[in-house]
């Protein structure tokens, strides 16, 4: 059978670099690496062929989860730089033929942006519904990716939020289309100023199973791991579409997601031109071939998951 004949694009040409801005490079001698710093070393990574590169988060953030923890989606971290130092950055990645794309966290923020702190203030705040809070009676069995309950006691209302991460990284709440609007409005944001699209965190988790039930749990468990019940779930790919036709769609960027839960048949649904969704995503069916109890890492088994992605790509 003969591939199908795929469509050029300039993300599909160009190689990635993946920049941490804290450990690239200190333009100021403080220790910490910094936008300034990236900038002084654009030449150099021309020179290798980096066509593309990705800075990790870099906007403000009390930095529980490395920045992942976003409590102002429109500024940079102190210890970064400065807006005028982002635009300087972007600016000069272009004049030399580059692109610039960044990280986008749409499922949480950090406990200390202004949405959630408006949020937790009353159980009348108008942006109460944009986390997910229930009484402790309310409350499901289920355990954090980081471990511990999934939801996390606030003494304000006496209620608790959900967080799939840690508990300083509560869940927005994709069913009210006021976070809809409000993150759109965000990428948007970010789009206009020029930047060539995003790497998008955690996406496949912003839709949660319906009603947050209790899961099985046979052995007794105090936490119930949840992993499946809060990624890929059903309507998922409604906020993606949503996203996707109010932002990406109307420009010429690349889009690539964290999509832990998709499997090779699912994939098909997130990325190519048919649904015009994303460009690309991350798959983890790789890294169930590490056993903690094990050294040694399957290659045979890991050959087999890499050729059947390729081939379910080009399906």
């Amino acid at each position: 059978m003969q591939p199908k004949q795929l469509t050029k694009a300039w993300w599909k040409e160009l190689v990635a670099y993946q920049i941490y801005p804290r450990s690239f490079m200190d333009s100021n001698g403080d220790g910490i690496g910094d936008l300034n710093g990236i900038t002084s070393k654009l030449d150099y990574l021309k020179d290798l062929g980096i066509g593309l590169i990705w800075i990790c988060p870099m906007y403000s953030s009390p930095n529980t989860d490395n920045g992942y923890d976003i409590s102002d989606y429109h500024g940079i971290m102190d210890e970064f730089g400065t807006m005028e130092d982002f635009d300087r950055l972007l600016a000069e990645t272009h004049k030399r033929g580059m692109k610039l794309i960044l990280d986008l966290v749409p499922n949480h923020t950090s406990d200390e942006h202004a949405w959630f702190e408006e949020s937790r203030s009353s159980k009348d705040s108008p942006k109460r519904d944009w986390y997910t809070w229930r009484d402790k009676e309310d409350i499901n069995n289920w355990e954090s990716i980081f471990k511990g309950s999934i939801w996390k006691h606030d003494e304000i209302t006496d209620q608790y939020y959900l967080h799939f991460f840690a508990d300083k990284q509560p869940d927005l709440n994709w069913e009210n289309p006021e976070v809809r609007d409000a993150m759109c409005d965000m990428i948007n944001w970010w789009l206009d100023k020029g930047i060539d699209g995003f790497r998008i965190d955690a996406i496949s988790v912003m839709k949660k199973v319906e009603g947050l039930p209790d899961l099985p749990n046979p052995e007794g468990l105090e936490h119930v791991p949840a992993i499946k019940a809060m990624t890929n779930q059903e309507g998922i790919l409604d906020y993606v579409d949503t996203m996707c036709a109010r932002t990406f769609n109307k420009r010429d960027v690349v889009t690539v997601g964290e999509a832990s839960g998709v499997d090779t048949q699912g994939a098909i649904d997130w990325v190519g031109e048919k649904h015009q969704r994303l460009n690309m995503i991350f798959q983890f069916e790789h890294m169930g071939l590490w056993q903690e109890d094990e050294e040694e890492l399957d290659v045979v088994n890991l050959k087999k998951v890499f050729k059947q992605w390729q081939q379910g790509y080009m399906a």
